[in-house]
């Protein structure tokens, strides 16, 4: 069927992904703007500012959504005398501060746990092997065998502190709105997956929906 609109039509809107709306919604509620580049992973200025890579930088498995939450996270183990800070003060070269995000990720894993989004918001870096091995708990950092052992206790520590900070600095009903809303969008698209069954791979490396892995 011919499209009855006139040649040269006129585009008035742009779409907007769901859950990208959700997550920059959710920044821009607790004080920070996000912006996308190419030439950067994700670093936060120290002036409000999130800077998180374009979709093509990006892994398959990766998403804005995952990004802007862990940054959130390194908010929240670091505290606000750190929010001035270019990436949080955290040194990103070398291992010094490999505690600290390891208290991220497992604050990242408490948060997503609670909607059953460990799998859909599980960070790509070479960190995930530490973020897989957490036990699952029901919004607890700190429950469990750390994967690395006595060495793990700052990271414990940190992260429960993360998890009470957001609580004090009143970002708990945010992110759980975030949260909830994600898990939404990702439990229809699951079910919409599941529905079309095989023939909705579409990808040449015959890759699985990341929503397929939500847990249930």
């Amino acid at each position: 069927m011919q499209d009855p609109a006139p040649e040269g039509r006129r585009v008035t809107h742009r779409y907007a992904d769901p859950l990208d709306a959700i997550w920059l919604s959710a920044a821009r509620h607790l004080g920070f703007e996000v912006r996308r580049a190419a030439d950067v992973y994700a670093s936060s200025d120290g002036r409000g500012t999130l800077t998180i890579g374009t979709p093509e930088t990006l892994d398959a498995d990766d998403s804005l959504a995952q990004m802007i939450l862990h940054e959130l996270c390194h908010a929240l183990v670091e505290g606000p005398e750190r929010f001035a800070e270019a990436d949080w003060g955290l040194d990103n070269v070398t291992d010094r501060h490999r505690g600290r995000e390891h208290a991220c990720l497992r604050l990242q894993a408490a948060l997503a746990d609670a909607h059953g989004l460990r799998d859909v918001l599980a960070p790509t870096t070479d960190f995930r092997s530490y973020y897989d091995a957490l036990p699952r708990t029901c919004c607890d950092p700190s429950a469990g065998a750390a994967p690395e052992g006595a060495a793990d206790d700052e990271a414990e520590a940190l992260a429960r502190a993360g998890l009470a900070r957001a609580e004090a600095l009143g970002w708990t009903p945010t992110l759980e709105r975030a949260l909830a809303a994600t898990a939404r969008i990702v439990q229809a698209t699951r079910d919409a997956l599941e529905a079309l069954g095989p023939a909705a791979q579409d990808d040449a490396r015959d890759l699985p929906w990341l929503f397929e892995r939500l847990a249930r």
